[in-house]
């Protein structure tokens, strides 16, 4: 093992793993997938069964995962962990596309993102501003840049067709890698037409939010996801102990997700990365109820199950 994928010991191990079980995990990146991955679906599943998480959200950037969550529970039905998936609205899918939608819909899945890598502010993000994103095994078709917005500047017909989708199902509207100014039409478009659940991924990666952009959005129902994986040891590590306070107070934490965003090469494992961020918030003197409605309590009101 390496030190990425093992916990480092220390005096709140035992207070780390108890406020570890019954956690949930929203955004996990295993594998197969065409990035490379550090592990693949059945792995995470059972190291979250290790650990005591209650659930599991796959996340892939080109596919439905939903059938991979229901066969693995299926299979393995005394892991104590559920498993949930959903779709990504990039190329791979069709883009901004309701039919794929109405189908995801259709056979359980959780939540529906809006265009990650074939978002157009993705793109222009990553083309010579020096920043990275993980990369394909091979290199693929060129991305269609993708909006939520039409030529007019409002939100597109096609969008509108999946908000009322995703609104009759009552699952997750998320953000994806859309740029703040077009999350703010989309969550008042989607709001309008009846959807409950609005989630932001990484509102300080690639989608530029300020405090001000975090604060409207929580006013307009949005819960404020943040990936674990930008805060711990890693490839992936942008921020501090100190911003993730900051912005942990911006929304607030009944408004606040902490979800791993892991499975990348380079980067502790996803249960690694949260007994981190766990460790990181006990220094930080967030109490053990705070901790539990971040990691486990607001995401288990969106997935539907019990809050406890």
């Amino acid at each position: 093992m390496s030190a990425l994928e093992t916990a480092t010991p220390d005096s709140r191990s035992d207070e780390v793993a108890a406020l570890l079980v019954g956690a949930i995990d929203l955004h996990c990146h295993s594998g197969p997938a065409a990035m490379p991955r550090i592990l693949d679906h059945h792995e995470a599943m059972m190291d979250c069964a290790a650990a005591g998480f209650r659930a599991l959200l796959y996340k892939d950037h080109y596919y439905l995962g939903v059938p991979h969550a229901q066969i693995l529970e299926k299979l393995f039905p005394d892991s104590g962990v559920r498993l949930f998936s959903g779709l990504v609205l990039n190329n791979a899918n069709g883009g901004i596309n309701p039919h794929a939608v109405d189908h995801a819909a259709s056979i359980g899945a959780k939540i529906i993102w809006m265009p990650t890598v074939s978002a157009e502010n993705h793109i222009a993000q990553l083309t010579g501003q020096g920043k990275t994103f993980p990369k394909t095994k091979r290199k693929m078709l060129d991305p269609i840049p993708l909006s939520a917005l039409d030529a007019n500047g409002a939100v597109s017909d096609a969008a509108k067709a999946c908000l009322d989708i995703i609104a009759e199902a009552n699952i997750i509207l998320a953000g994806g890698h859309l740029p703040a100014r077009e999350l703010h039409l989309l969550f008042d478009e989607a709001k309008r037409r009846g959807v409950q659940k609005m989630l932001v991924n990484h509102p300080t990666y690639l989608i530029g939010c300020t405090d001000d952009d975090i604060r409207s959005m929580v006013a307009a129902g949005a819960y404020i996801e943040h990936s674990i994986c930008m805060f711990t040891n890693g490839k992936s590590k942008k921020f501090d102990a100190g911003q993730l306070a900051h912005l942990i107070d911006v929304a607030g934490v009944q408004r606040t997700i902490l979800s791993s965003d892991l499975g990348l090469l380079d980067n502790p494992r996803p249960v690694e990365g949260f007994r981190q961020i766990v460790r990181m918030l006990l220094d930080l003197q967030f109490s053990a109820a705070d901790i539990r409605t971040l990691i486990s309590t607001n995401a288990a009101g969106l997935l539907d199950l019990d809050v406890n």
